[in-house]
Order: structure tokens, then C-alpha cells, then sequence
């Protein structure tokens, strides 16, 4: 219920008041919509007395912008990381216009709202950018029709005044047309946009009746997910050229107002193109900036150009909040895709989104990925990307990162609660591991050096590593995992590259030579090959530590265990034990992917379930082998799945104390069969990535002591930031690490001590050689080499 003693307070009190309630729903988050403006039609049949936007035919080169032209301003905009594709044009031009009617004939297009939508499916197919149309008063038909190319729409009530000099030539400004669009939007579960238009001639009162009819319209529908609040500004050769501009102390109430009447879950903006001092905004209650073109200018207020980002990010940080880029439609409404967001267009929203369902965050182009067979794939991913190239950073590809961690440090709210929390001994649980995912700007680097601080009193300044090698020894699976671009199938010889079985001859021969050029360790992986039983697992672990006395064998993940003691029948602690006798010592962590059964019914539905991964994990602590945790992020889940996969990990090492080090592994898209298929994200942004280690550093402070960072998958680049938020281990070597290239990483296969070493000293760390369980290496450490013969199976 609206307080009405509120509504009528002094401007400072309300102001105040609706700045509270903003911070209580939305924290310290500040969203705006990186876009470019594409005007289709300057033409309208609308005249009013405050528009510079709608031109009369004889000053336009053409009635409606061409497709060439509307694609060349959508481009520039990919290029530069937009998201939004913002289509503004006038009401209806071919109804006063013969020049409009015959354009649109003449190119076989029935009507401009005709236009739009073929303009629209253009812009989204050819450049990925979300379009958001605003054409004013349109039919239940109409907004149908953009609904299956445009995620969201809009259009601004302004006022419900019937009488106001600014509409009188305006026949699409009835009270009845705006409100009737904004209902027949809702019934279509379109996601909208609309808002008051401030100083045209009405009064406070009539501002409190639109406010509370777009409120009511929300309510029955729950579509309106953002509300504009926007002041008039005259501009020359209009109607209204010699009215007053709204005054400051008006448009600051009109805000407060809109925050205090509209409900909750609604977002409420305000441009800061049109306000000297924009700061001010913030401190009556708004929570969005609305959209702000690196690329193009506001077509419907030209005088007026938008803040350079910096400045709207440094505006924003002064008053205590953080920006953050959002898509076309808000998170809300992009975590409800079957009921807000047409099938056409749901993986074009997802291609965009970070998990929060925010906009990526990345800078560089973010084009579609369009992708061809490679031919006769011996190694490496199967498909390549054509087109035009994306160049925002993406957990395997060569794209550096950006630098999240050379500003300062600042943190309000929530954030700051959470971080003097940790600093004074208090755990995280379930909400504050979420709300610090929700960290940007400045807050991202108060966590990663609360993480650093934690990883300094934990293990100092020494930066560890393993002389390692992968083996997989078959690419050969029998399961079905949706993300994984390395399994193959048996018969797929001609259709997804090659299958391969390694003998045991082979593998121990790849175990001697790591050791030959110092590893200590074997990790062996591989798909589920239909002809493996339980005792292959032991009969290759034997192998391997009957030839190389000493190397560590860190192998079989529990997927392959649990498999493994499944074909014999028998209990899995007693499999386990044969495995250890035959000289098994750890189990990756891997499997994992997200414990959470409905993620995993979406990416590996055949696969075991979180309790059998924990199962088996509990199993081989309590028989004295170590493993470590691992996490697959960045696909299909939220920052809630992640919170409740550290957690449930947290507590089983509380339990066991059998793990040794928490590895995070962002997901690589690009040759995923999930993101081939058009439901998956394209793996984790940078700031998602740098976070999930710091955090996970926070989470299990006190009971895992090693964070690792995957350098195959995040970069040596990445890697080296991430040594400045909680990570103090580069895991191994890997020499062959296929697992990763098959999915399209580009990192290579292996790494050297030099390029570690560049990495630790370039921070002031001391580089250290580990064993498995980390315990130090000395540099005379050398292990028997046998002379064997090889035999490579292949297909199976």
C-alpha cells in the first residue's frame, strides 16, 4: 500500500525514503543497457509539440532507413560488446504520408510495424543484438508479431491527461490507445517498457495516476520490468520551444514518487543524457540508467550525447553503487524463458546473458557463432568458427582478459556486511556466497583481496605446481554428456572425428616417459568404454606402478568408480580397496560438473547424481585416498547452483578431511555439443571466473587449504590475476590434455616450469614443485624408467 503521509512529505524525506527502499530491493546494483539507436522512420503521423524526432518527408534522404544501413549501425554496435538493438520510430507514418505507403509497398512490407519486425529478425540473426522495439500504440496483432524477433517492448504513457496542448495533434496519445497497448502487452507476456514524461503541462496528481495505473497493469500481469521517469527539455523549432524546461525539484519528486508507488520487482529509470548533474538521480530512488551508446547518438534528444562510460561508472561508484551492463530485458524475466521470452528467441537471450542473467561483461565484439565440421580430426575441437569473430574473453580461447583488479577497492552494502563478516572469523553460508557472485566494479576487487588476504595467512607467498601428465585413454563413451566435446560413440567414426582405445602397453609407456622428463604423477581419465570392466581400472593402475615405481597414480573420477565396481557387483568401498592395493593413491575430482540434480539432468542426465558423487567421494576418504573438488561453471546454472555445490563439498571435507585443493573449471563452449545445440551459455565471463576462485577461497577457508587455477582452460594471462584473488596453485603440467582442446580451448596441452616460474615471480612469489598431495619436490627427485613396447588400439 502506498503511504500516503510519505507521498506527501517534503522532497528531501521522500527522497530519502525512496533511495532506502530502492537499496533494499536492488543493493548497491545500478544497470544500464549498452545499446545502439536505430531510427527505422523519422516519419510519424503524430505531431507533438515537444518532438524533434519526427521529420516531414522533404528532409529525409529516404522514408525508412535501408537494411544495409540498419545492419552497418548493428555491427558497430557488436563490435563493441552492445546488446541492445534499440528500434525507434514514429506512429504509423504510411497513414498521413503517401511517400510512407508507397516505400513500404513497393519493398513488400504491408505496414512499417511489418518493417520493424523483418528489420528486427535481421538484426538478431545477422549481429546477436537483442532488439527492443518502441512503436508506439500498437494491436494485441502487432505485439504479437514483434514478440517472436523483439524480447522486449515499449512505450511511454507520458501522462493520462486528455487535454494537454502537447497531444492535441497526436491522434496515437489517447488515453485509451497507451493504456489498452500496455494491457494487451501484458496478456501477450511481453516484458515491458514504459514510462511518464515530466513537465508538459500536467500536475503532480495526474503523475500519481499514471504511475498507479502502470502499477495496476503490472499487478495483473507482471510484465512491466522497468518504468522511465523522464523530464521535458524544449527544444527549438517544436510547439514547446518556449515552455519551461522541468525543473529540478519537480523531476526529483516525480522519481521519488515512481519508486514509492510502483511495485517491488519493477525497476525504475531514468536517462542521464538530459540532466547536467545525473548524479543526482541516485538519490532519488532510480536503480537503471536506461540504454547509453558507445556507437550512436540519442536520435530523440540529438543536443543532448550520452556520458562516456567511465564517467557513468565513476558517477555511479561515487554515490556508493556499482554498474553493471544488462540485456534488453531484465534478469527476472530471462531466468522465466518459457513464459516470458518467445522459443525463437530464448537462445539469442541466453548467447548474451552472464548467469545472473545480466549482460556479459566482457569488453570486445560478442557476435552469433556460426561453426563448420573441421575435416579428419585427429586432435582438437571438431568444429571451426566462421563469420565474424567474436573477441571477448572466453574460458579457452587466446583472447586475453580483461584487468578486473587495478582500481581500488570499494564496498558498500551488502558486499561490505559479508566481507567484515569473514574478516572477523564468521563463515558464508548459501545467501552471502550469492550476493558476493553478485560482486562488480570495485566490490570485485574488495573480495579477490579479502580471498588474497586468506590465502596469505594460509599458505603464504608460495605459488605450487605438479610435474604431471594426463593420460586419456579412450575418448570411447558410453554415457551421454551434453556438454562434453571429447566422448565419442563407437560407430562415429565418420561424423564426430575419431575413436580411440589406448592399450595398457601404450599407457604405461606415456607414464614412462612423463617420468623420464620429471613427472610425478599420472592422471587417468577417460570415457566409459562399453568393453571396460571394474578390473580394467585395476589392471591399468597396476601396470603403470609396476613400471614406474613412485608415480603418484591419480586416477578415475567417480563416475568411472562407481561404473567400475557397478559391472563387477561389487560394494564400492571393497572395489576401492583393490584399487588402492594395486597402487591408486587420489581421484580427480572431476564428474562433478554442478551437484545439483536438475542442472544435471541437463547436462548429463545418465550420469551419477550429486549424492552418488559425494558417495564416492566420503567412500575413498574413509579408505585413506585423497581427491579434490571441482565445479564445471558457466553452462546452464545460476550462482545458486554454485553456491550450494561449494557448500555441499564444504561439508563433506568437514566431514572427511579428504580433500586436497578445490579446482574450478569454467565451461568451453565453443565446440560443446550443448552450445551447438543452441541451451548453453557461452561459459563464464572473466569476472565470473576470477570470482568463483576467490569465493570458493572464502567458502572453505580453515578446511581446504589450495585453490587451483586451470591455466588450459582460463589462460597463463588469467591465471596470473587469479594469483592475486585466493588462487595459490597451478595444478599440473598436463602434457596431452585433450579433454579441454576437444571442447575448443586453445591454451595448448602443456605448460613448463619456465612459464610457471614467469608467472609466480612476476607477482613477487616463489614458485615451489609439488607432489600430489603437496608435499614439496626436490630438484634430484628422479623415478625408475622402464623400456617398454607400444601397441595402440584403435576404435573399439
Amino acid at each position: 500500500m502506498i503511504d500516503r503521509a510519505l507521498i506527501e512529505a517534503p522532497l528531501q524525506e521522500l527522497m530519502a525514503a525512496a533511495a532506502s527502499r530502492r537499496d533494499v530491493l536492488f543493493g548497491t546494483r545500478v544497470t544500464y543497457s549498452p545499446k545502439v539507436f536505430i531510427p527505422l522512420t523519422m516519419l510519424c503521423r503524430d505531431r507533438c509539440g515537444y518532438c524533434t524526432f519526427a521529420q516531414p518527408p522533404a528532409r529525409l534522404e529516404s522514408p525508412y532507413m535501408s537494411a544495409d544501413d540498419i545492419l552497418a549501425i548493428a555491427r558497430a554496435g557488436a563490435k563493441q560488446g552492445c546488446h541492445e538493438a534499440l528500434f525507434t520510430l514514429g506512429e504509423r507514418p504510411e497513414h498521413r504520408y503517401d511517400v510512407a505507403a508507397e516505400w513500404l509497398s513497393s519493398n513488400g512490407y504491408a505496414s512499417t510495424v511489418d518493417y520493424l519486425v523483418a528489420m528486427a529478425r535481421l538484426v538478431v540473426s545477422e549481429t546477436g543484438l537483442l532488439p527492443h522495439s518502441n512503436a508506439g500504440a500498437l494491436y494485441a496483432d502487432e505485439l504479437a508479431a514483434l514478440r517472436s524477433v523483439s524480447p522486449s517492448q515499449g512505450m511511454m504513457i507520458e501522462s493520462l491527461r486528455d487535454d494537454l496542448a502537447a497531444h492535441h495533434r497526436a491522434p496515437d496519445k489517447t488515453v485509451q490507445r497507451r493504456l489498452g497497448t500496455i494491457e494487451a502487452a501484458g496478456e501477450a507476456a511481453i516484458p515491458f517498457t514504459t514510462g511518464i514524461l515530466v513537465g508538459i503541462g500536467e500536475e503532480r496528481v495526474d503523475r500519481i495516476e499514471a504511475l498507479e495505473a502502470i502499477a495496476a497493469s503490472h499487478r495483473r500481469h507482471g510484465h512491466v520490468q522497468e518504468v522511465i521517469v523522464q523530464n521535458f527539455v524544449p527544444k527549438p523549432g517544436t510547439g514547446m520551444a518556449r515552455s519551461a524546461p522541468c525543473d529540478e525539484a519537480t523531476y526529483l519528486d516525480a522519481i521519488a514518487l515512481a519508486r514509492m508507488i510502483l511495485p517491488d520487482d519493477v525497476h525504475l529509470q531514468a536517462p542521464p543524457n538530459l540532466s547536467d548533474d545525473f548524479g543526482v538521480l541516485l538519490d532519488a530512488g532510480i536503480d537503471d540508467w536506461g540504454g547509453v551508446s558507445p556507437v550512436t547518438a540519442d536520435h530523440v534528444n540529438p543536443e543532448r550525447p550520452w556520458p562516456e562510460l567511465d564517467r557513468l561508472a565513476s558517477v555511479t561508484e561515487d554515490r556508493g553503487h556499482t554498474l553493471a551492463p544488462r540485456l534488453t530485458i531484465y534478469p527476472d524475466y530471462v531466468a522465466d524463458p518459457e513464459r516470458w521470452i518467445d522459443p525463437s528467441l530464448r537462445f539469442a537471450v541466453m548467447d548474451r546473458a552472464d548467469a545472473e542473467g545480466l549482460g556479459r561483461d566482457d569488453p570486445g565484439a560478442i557476435f552469433p557463432e556460426r561453426t563448420m565440421e573441421r575435416s579428419k580430426v585427429t586432435d582438437g575441437a571438431e568444429v571451426m568458427t566462421i563469420g565474424d569473430a567474436s573477441t571477448q574473453w572466453y574460458s579457452g580461447s587466446n583472447v586475453e582478459p580483461p584487468s578486473l583488479l587495478e582500481g581500488s577497492a570499494r564496498a558498500n552494502g551488502r558486499i561490505r556486511e559479508i566481507i567484515d563478516g569473514v574478516s572477523s572469523g564468521q563463515q558464508v553460508g548459501e545467501a552471502e556466497i550469492i550476493d558476493l557472485f553478485a560482486a562488480r566494479g570495485p566490490e570485485v576487487v574488495a573480495v579477490a583481496q579479502l580471498a588474497d588476504e586468506l590465502r596469505r595467512q594460509t599458505v603464504g607467498d608460495k605459488v605450487t605446481w605438479v610435474a604431471n601428465r594426463n593420460i586419456n585413454y579412450t575418448n570411447v563413451c558410453t554415457y551421454k554428456c551434453r556438454f562434453c566435446g571429447f566422448s565419442k560413440g563407437p560407430l562415429s567414426l565418420n561424423l564426430r572425428g575419431t575413436p580411440y582405445l589406448l592399450s595398457i602397453d601404450e599407457i604405461v609407456d606415456r607414464a614412462a616417459e612423463a617420468a623420464r622428463i620429471g613427472a610425478t604423477e599420472v592422471c587417468l581419465q577417460g570415457g566409459i568404454h562399453p568393453k571396460f570392466t571394474g578390473e580394467t581400472y585395476i589392471d591399468i593402475t597396476k601396470a603403470v606402478t609396476e613400471a614406474i615405481p613412485g608415480m603418484h597414480v591419480h586416477g578415475f573420477t567417480a563416475l568411472e568408480v562407481t561404473e567400475g565396481a557397478r559391472r563387477l557387483d561389487e560394494p564400492l568401498e571393497s572395489y576401492l580397496r583393490r584399487l588402492s592395493d594395486a597402487g591408486l593413491k587420489s581421484l580427480p575430482g572431476t564428474a562433478a560438473e554442478i551437484l545439483d540434480d536438475g542442472i544435471r539432468e541437463i547436462l548429463c542426465p545418465d550420469k551419477i547424481t550429486s549424492d552418488e558423487w559425494l558417495d564416492a567421494h566420503r567412500t575413498a576418504h574413509s579408505i585413506g585416498l585423497s581427491s579434490n573438488i571441482t565445479i564445471m561453471f558457466g553452462s546452464v546454472e545460476s550462482p545458486r547452483h554454485w553456491a550450494r555445490h561449494l557448500l555441499l563439498t564444504r561439508n563433506l571435507q568437514a566431514e572427511t578431511g579428504g580433500f586436497t585443493e578445490f579446482v574450478g573449471l569454467p565451461f568451453v563452449h565453443m565446440a560443446s555439443p550443448i552450445y551447438l545445440q543452441r541451451k548453453a551459455r557461452r561459459g563464464p565471463t572473466f569476472r565470473e571466473t576470477l570470482l568463483m576462485h576467490a569465493i570458493a577461497r572464502i567458502t572453505y577457508h580453515g578446511l581446504i587449504d589450495n585453490i587451483q587455477a586451470s591455466w588450459v582452460k582460463i589462460g597463463l594471462g588469467g591465471t596470473k590475476e587469479l594469483l592475486s584473488a585466493g588462487v595459490n596453485d597451478l595444478g599440473g603440467t598436463l602434457m596431452n590434455e585433450n579433454i579441454s582442446r576437444a571442447a575448443g580451448a586453445e591454451h595448448g596441452q602443456s605448460a613448463d616450469r619456465e612459464a610457471f616460474e614467469a608467472l609466480a615471480s612476476s607477482l613477487g612469489r616463489t614458485l615451489v614443485q609439488r607432489n600430489t598431495l603437496y608435499d614439496p619436490v626436490l630438484d634430484d627427485t628422479a623415478l625408475p624408467v622402464p623400456q617398454r613396447a607400444t601397441k595402440v588400439i584403435i576404435g573399439g
